[in-house]
């Protein structure tokens, strides 16, 4: 029996090391996927790029692993990735479209080796794997690669019980059938997320230290980061601001009274913000600031575009909402306003003046149809049909009044649960990524309060849509956690 055993297990060995990637051909495999759901390609869709950041560490994390020597324990990890995509198909993965016209893809790693964990990742995004054969991993087509990856060997019971070994396929179906539940996950990170803060903390404090001179050297009234960026990264971009000051002090006294966020591209945003783009050295930096005069006059043009499109709307307001479009430049912004404003001129609408006085809509120019969101505004397409337009601001009016006055409640509601909850754990911090809706966050610290959970004493949560631990040490649990 030994001796046959042992024949099994040379055998086995020899057709995974057949089958077996390297990274820099994994990473070469990959590049379809990477084009496809890269941050980098996802500026104007905040909550979407926040999610593949997120989904991209996990992963990343996941391939490191296989590639340790001895590596034989895992989790399966579970991913959700926006996919830039065309049209829905049919797909077993488990995925659906959001608003912005991304496919969301959500799929579970459980392979052991580089080649069958490449192959499930393209295979749920529905990308193609015909680049793999011309890897050289092996002679044989890719079709009975793959055929072999999913119909593996399987040895017989005793086989486990005579080794020592574990079998892969009852830990497989263990582990499938045990859903994560939040005091699990936090027995198994919060250790490593307790080293993680400790040591990101001389750094934390020389951040506020940057923020604070800076903010009140050049008399701001915020400076914020677009992307999730680490602290190190945050100072990084800090101490560069600085210098610029010290440098070049005449130029930045145009900033006075504004918010600067650190973003991918300079100029300013459609929310009025000075934009700095990280990858811009001084001299871009420079020239914005120059010309900040220059964008206050395009500000003030703008305003008046949005108040003659209120006119012809029937008193409707017209807002932008950092958290929920895309980013824009002042710029982008101000040509769509115009193009709206044109197409409303030709259409002459026949709405009685100040008639929806109270409510809001939000100009956005990927969608093709109006819609009425839960805080009360409606998003409007650029491109909507204005008869189409005018038949669904009426019909929906009255409940759009109602979701505004419910808005006022839930985001004092939601307040006072993130400080309540904060208080009884000892948070240091309690915060939730933008894709987490004020719904979701209130139901999320609702059940937080019924636990206890002493982990959590001195740690930053984040209240996300998975589980993870970032970089600095930052807790990130989903809004939907299972207790």
């Amino acid at each position: 029996i030994v001796s046959r055993l042992c024949l099994e297990k040379i055998l086995l060995q020899c057709i995974i090391q057949s089958r077996t990637l390297s990274g820099a051909d994994a990473i070469h495999a990959l590049k379809p996927f990477y084009f496809a759901v890269h941050p980098d390609f996802f500026g104007q869709h905040p909550k979407e790029r926040a999610v593949n950041e997120n989904s991209l560490k996990r992963l990343n994390g996941y391939l490191e692993n296989l590639q340790k020597p001895g590596f034989h324990s895992f989790k399966p990890t579970q991913l959700t990735f926006y996919v830039r995509e065309r049209e829905p198909n049919s797909s077993s993965v488990q995925e659906s479209f959001s608003t912005s016209g991304f496919r969301a893809v959500s799929f579970t790693l459980h392979t052991r080796d580089l080649l069958s964990t490449v192959l499930d990742i393209l295979n749920s995004c529905s990308l193609s794997t015909e680049h793999i054969q011309s890897l050289s991993v092996n002679s044989q087509p890719h079709k009975e690669a793959k055929r072999a990856l999913n119909r593996p060997i399987k040895w017989d019971k005793t086989y486990y019980s005579f080794t020592g070994f574990k079998d892969p396929e009852e830990e497989l179906d263990q582990a499938q059938r045990v859903e994560t539940t939040l005091t699990s996950w936090l027995d198994d990170n919060e250790a490593s997320a307790v080293v993680k803060l400790k040591k990101s903390l001389p750094l934390r404090k020389e951040l506020e230290r940057l923020k604070f001179e800076l903010s009140h050297q050049l008399q701001l009234s915020d400076i914020r980061w677009q992307r999730s960026w680490g602290i190190a990264h945050r100072c990084s971009q800090l101490h560069s601001l600085g210098r610029l000051v010290q440098q070049r002090p005449e130029v930045l006294k145009n900033v006075k009274g504004h918010t600067v966020v650190f973003t991918e591209r300079s100029g300013m945003s459609a929310a009025g913000h000075v934009m700095l783009g990280t990858m811009d050295v001084h001299h871009h930096w420079t020239k914005i600031f120059e010309r900040l005069p220059n964008y206050y006059k395009l500000q003030e043009r703008l305003l008046f575009l949005e108040d003659r499109i209120s006119q012809l709307l029937g008193g409707i307001q017209v807002i932008y909402v950092e958290e929920l479009q895309p980013l824009l430049t002042l710029e982008e912004y101000y040509d769509t306003l115009d193009s709206f404003y044109n197409k409303l001129l030709d259409s002459r609408l026949p709405f009685h003046p100040q008639s929806l006085r109270g409510l809001q809509m939000i100009l956005e120019s990927d969608r093709y149809t109006p819609s009425l969101h839960e805080f009360g505004h409606f998003t409007i397409p650029t491109v909507c049909d204005p008869a189409t337009l005018r038949w669904f601001i009426i019909a929906k009016a009255q409940e759009a009044r109602e979701n505004l006055k419910r808005r006022e409640e839930m985001m004092i509601t939601e307040k006072e649960l993130i400080d309540t909850s904060a208080e009884k754990f000892s948070l240091d911090r309690l915060y939730k990524e933008p894709s987490v809706t004020s719904a979701q966050m209130i139901d999320c610290c609702k059940r937080l309060l019924e636990e206890s959970l002493p982990y959590l004493q001195g740690m930053h949560l984040c209240i996300s849509h998975f589980y993870s631990v970032l970089q600095d040490g930052d807790l990130c649990i989903p809004w939907n956690w299972k207790s």
